[in-house]
């Protein structure tokens, strides 16, 4: 009792926002949510998800020396209501949690401090994970009393509402846990009906196929035309179901000051980022989870959300691209200059 009480003090010093404790076995209905999920093809092209299912349903498995999984949260909230920018047409909007620098590295070096600390003061084994192996981060977050998985398949904390990432320690220490969070969304329809691509076939499930995070992020290739459209000027992840969760009014902004919004990645000119080349890509971000879609998937998605803005002023910038080397690069140019001249011809029809 009292490792444990020091262990999540030793969290929060560490800049975590909270600390919760469970056990690698507390997720028993993981293996079978994971099999309906594949099953129905809702990873898309994320074929990784198919891989190691043995150990992404089952945590115990992936170590079965660990006795305990500490499960910590992250804030990265907003100062800014991230919906804002959906109304500037013009304008790039970037999730919330790619404004600034990767939060993969500065988790993990909070993960591998406090991991020492813990071997200092009570010896045992640990190993530290965060969102790049197959664990099953949100059920043990559930499982360990962090939050819930909501209707959005997220999870939402009562002390932090949506805006956190989710790292673990797992440990070969047998400490004391706590009880798991039950749901608390209700009748509460908020995500779903706000999506603008229809992603959730039901509560608490999501079709990823149709989702704008991983059509922007994961999808290689053009994206189906039905979709584009409803893409809006999203060009990195999508906020939206975060963003109008009732259990917001708990949250605050990161205190973290590389959780920040850099001014270059807080609304950007489409004008700006369509033009940029494989070095001006790499340069601009650096250090950002941006970069690792390449300028070819990133310069796509920004040509779709020009051909969404209605803008004569973009539409020169969407021809210039039409003979890209890449082919989907140009392909969604084409669609642009498509989407841009038809705007155009509407109006001049409306003039006459």
């Amino acid at each position: 009792m009292e490792l444990t009480v020091r262990l999540k003090a030793q969290a929060l010093a560490e800049g975590f926002s909270d600390c919760r404790i469970c056990r690698p076995w507390d997720v028993p209905d993981v293996p079978a949510r994971l099999q309906a999920f594949l099953d129905a093809g809702h990873q898309g092209q994320m074929g990784w998800l198919a891989e190691r299912t043995h150990w992404r349903g089952a945590p115990q498995v992936l170590w079965p020396e660990a006795q305990s999984v500490i499960v910590l949260a992250e804030n990265y909230g907003p100062e800014h209501d991230p919906l804002e920018v959906l109304e500037q047409p013009e304008q790039a909007a970037i999730s919330v949690y790619a404004q600034n620098r990767d939060y993969h590295g500065v988790v993990k070096k909070r993960l591998k401090r406090l991991a020492r600390w813990l071997i200092a003061e009570a010896g045992g084994e640990v190993k530290v994970f965060v969102d790049t192996a197959p664990v099953p981060e949100k059920p043990l977050g559930q499982a360990s009393g962090l939050g819930w998985q909501g209707k959005h398949t997220n999870l939402v904390s009562r002390n932090l509402g949506s805006w956190f990432f989710i790292g673990s320690v797992f440990t070969t220490l047998n400490l004391k846990t706590d009880a798991p969070e039950v749901d608390h969304c209700g009748s509460c329809r908020a995500c779903l009906d706000v999506c603008p691509t229809d992603a959730f076939p039901a509560p608490y499930q999501l079709d990823a196929r149709r989702c704008i995070s991983y059509l922007t992020i994961e999808h290689h290739g053009p994206v189906e035309e039905d979709l584009r459209s409803l893409m809006g000027n999203r060009i990195y992840g999508c906020d939206d179901c975060l963003a109008v969760c009732p259990w917001n009014k708990f949250a605050s902004r990161a205190e973290e000051v590389k959780y920040h919004a850099r001014d270059d990645l807080f609304s950007p000119d489409l004008a700006q980022l369509a033009q940029l080349d494989d070095a001006a890509f790499r340069a601009r971000f650096s250090g950002s989870p941006i970069k690792r879609i390449g300028r070819n998937r990133f310069v796509r998605n920004v040509l779709y959300a020009i051909g969404n803005s209605g803008s004569d002023r973009l539409l020169p910038i969407a021809q210039g691209l039409i003979d890209d080397e890449n082919e989907t690069v140009a392909d969604a140019a084409r669609w642009a200059v498509m989407r841009l001249a038809d705007v155009a011809n509407t109006r001049a029809g409306a003039d006459d």
